[in-house]
């Protein structure tokens, strides 16, 4: 499997490795986090997710593998609509956007076409100076699918998304400047860094994490007097948490507290 595994305490790293081809996308990366996935969120022990591109392949990911003639090819119109709900429940955009706990991406190179929209199904985004988003869809007679352009607006605004869409590159330097990246480090340091983000992440009560990455994702797609009612409820839950009252102890007699993920 072209996706490689790993556990580091509470963080999971999870590797785009096809090295051979700038880790480009295919086929079996989506049958991938099909299976993985599923097993990290069952996982007690996992409370946050890197993700980033095999370094020696010298890209995050270069996205479709082009070489291939079938490649973005349909034949039959009958056959798509058909395949549709499994490409919604199985695709790696919307397995990645679904996920319940934290994602951080760790962007390592260029991130291209399906590459570039799989970052930004992440939760928070670590920039190594040499990554790169590029969109080259529309070029290719063709757009940015998985929602590749509105997932992109909604982290930087139409015009920059539009800006991308049309095939503009986005350094690295201009990522982290309009917020797309939220950490921008040398390259050796990029690992150092996602990883020191993760585990931070994963330090925190795992149920208060979880519903706050809930509170942002579902918030987006509510009005925002309906996204902040039901944050009164996630809020009322988390009141019940063994968490909460060791959280809030442990804050009183200034020492760290002993989280179960209760």
């Amino acid at each position: 499997m072209p996706l490689l595994y790993e556990k580091a305490g509470h963080v999971g790293i999870i590797t785009l490795s096809r090295p051979q081809a700038r880790n480009a996308w295919g086929e079996d990366y989506n049958d991938g986090f099909k299976e993985l996935l599923p097993q990290i969120e069952d996982d007690p022990d996992i409370r946050c997710v890197v993700l980033t591109g095999d370094d020696a392949g010298g890209a995050f990911s270069a996205g479709a593998d082009l070489k291939n003639p079938k490649t973005h090819t349909n034949n039959s119109a009958a056959e798509f609509i058909e395949s549709l709900p499994k490409r919604r429940r199985f695709q790696a955009m919307n397995l990645l956007s679904d996920f319940p706990k934290p994602l951080v991406a760790a962007v390592n190179g260029y991130a291209v076409g399906i590459g570039c929209i799989v970052t930004y199904c992440c939760d928070l985004i670590v920039a190594s100076e040499k990554a790169e988003w590029r969109l080259p869809q529309v070029a290719l007679g063709i757009l940015p699918a998985q929602g590749g352009t509105v997932r992109l607006a909604r982290w930087i605004g139409r015009g920059q998304a539009m800006k991308v869409a049309m095939g503009f590159p986005l350094t690295a330097e201009e990522a982290y400047r309009i917020g797309l990246a939220q950490w921008l480090v040398p390259h050796e340091q990029l690992m150092g860094k996602a990883m020191a983000v993760a585990e931070r992440v994963a330090s925190l009560p795992p149920l208060a994490v979880r519903l706050a990455k809930e509170a942002v994702v579902f918030g987006q797609d509510a009005p925002l007097r309906e996204a902040a009612n039901a944050d009164l409820y996630r809020f009322m839950a988390l009141e019940l948490t063994e968490d909460k009252k060791e959280a809030h102890q442990a804050w009183r007699e200034r020492r760290k507290p002993v989280l179960k993920g209760r």
